[in-house]
């Protein structure tokens, strides 16, 4: 970036560095950020083959680490190391945004009830940009997917870029101004 980018472009680059510090604050800003990416990277690989995952964690859920581990594996098997990066990334955002979201509604809780009914649509939007290529396998659609160009990669960029523009537009949660009234 060059001294010349608009004071627009800086604002929104100075408050995703924000939003991506913050959970390192503090530890348990870091657990809650790690949880949130393990449960989501879970959710994602699992919910990447629905029949399997339902088969196996049918039979007995201590099988999870197995279904994991067995998905992981077929994720690499069908897009490679790009796939699995994508998806570790966008479990990386979404715990990040779920941090900082944690942070957003004990502030607004402290403001008031209307504030946090403010930020509810918000929350869901940053939910649904975190849901990722999943839902579609989750949904029945994984011919959908393997019919999609470069396997879902496209889809899953997509949901990153919505997060990083969430989470941009979001910044420091605890630089964020929330009026009372």
């Amino acid at each position: 970036m060059t001294g010349t980018d608009p004071p627009a472009q800086r604002a929104w680059l100075r408050d995703l560095l924000g939003a991506l510090v913050y959970p390192l604050t503090s530890n348990g800003r870091l657990l809650t950020t790690g949880v949130a990416t393990g449960v989501t990277y879970v959710i994602l690989v699992l919910s990447a083959f629905p029949q399997f995952s339902a088969q196996v964690l049918t039979q007995d859920l201590t099988d999870l680490a197995y279904a994991v581990t067995a998905l992981t594996r077929e994720v690499y098997l069908g897009t490679g190391w790009l796939g699995i990066g994508l998806v570790a990334t966008y479990a990386l955002l979404t715990g990040v945004a779920v941090t900082n979201a944690v942070a957003l509604v004990r502030r607004a809780q402290r403001a008031g009830a209307s504030t946090f009914v403010g930020i509810v649509p918000g929350l869901l939007a940053a939910g649904c940009a975190s849901c990722g290529a999943g839902v579609l396998g989750a949904l029945g659609f994984v011919g959908a997917m393997a019919a999609l160009p470069f396997e879902g990669n496209l889809l899953r960029i997509g949901g990153i870029a919505l997060l990083v523009i969430f989470l941009g537009r979001a910044g420091d949660p605890r630089t964020c101004s929330i009026d009372p009234t």
